[in-house]
């Protein structure tokens, strides 16, 4: 018995997905994911609420919350949680969406998703020169921070909600966790 290749999407197919519906293209398969729990959105907006004021005042890019469809290549279309890109990179930005890495992805686990935001997406990340990525579990109330080194993302530090988290990519940068956790 002769089993059936596997189709690998493209860009293009993805792009006839119906708009607004939470798809990620990874690897040319496409990846449907269940709208997130309250926790996740909690944390995802207070982490927004937190950042814009700071990557605003200082007038350094611009920071977008899900779903924006940042496209890496011709088979992974992914949508971060979180993303900043500097006035540096302002050049992948289009009115339908990004056209490379942002300076920073930011991915909020939740169970349906981690395996790909810890695994794959990361790798995906870090190749493609994401600056910085920042996985963050509202379960265990930590954000981990991770910086390019050794072939693929390292950790620059891992936050929990009784700390102040910091960015290298973001000096200046100091968000109280226990604000973002917390109700």
């Amino acid at each position: 018995m002769t089993t059936k290749p596997k189709v690998k999407l493209t860009v293009a197919d993805y792009l006839e997905t119906p708009e607004g519906a939470a798809y990620q293209l990874l690897d040319g398969e496409l990846i449907v994911a269940a709208a997130p729990a309250d926790k996740h959105q909690r944390v995802s907006g207070s982490l927004f609420l937190a950042l814009h004021p700071f990557i605003s005042g200082r007038n350094l890019g611009i920071i977008r919350y899900a779903p924006v469809d940042v496209v890496l290549s011709d088979h992974d279309v992914v949508q971060p949680d979180l993303l900043f890109v500097s006035h540096e990179r302002a050049a992948i930005r289009t009115p339908a969406n990004l056209q490379g890495a942002p300076d920073l992805a930011v991915e909020v686990l939740s169970p349906s998703t981690e395996g790909y935001d810890r695994g794959y997406k990361r790798e995906l990340y870090a190749r493609h020169g994401v600056r910085e990525y920042w996985l963050v579990d509202p379960d265990f109330e930590t954000i981990e921070v991770l910086t390019p080194g050794n072939g693929g993302f390292v950790r620059y530090a891992l936050y929990n909600r009784r700390e102040t988290l910091t960015s290298p990519l973001l000096p200046g940068l100091a968000v109280e966790l226990a604000a973002v956790f917390g109700e």
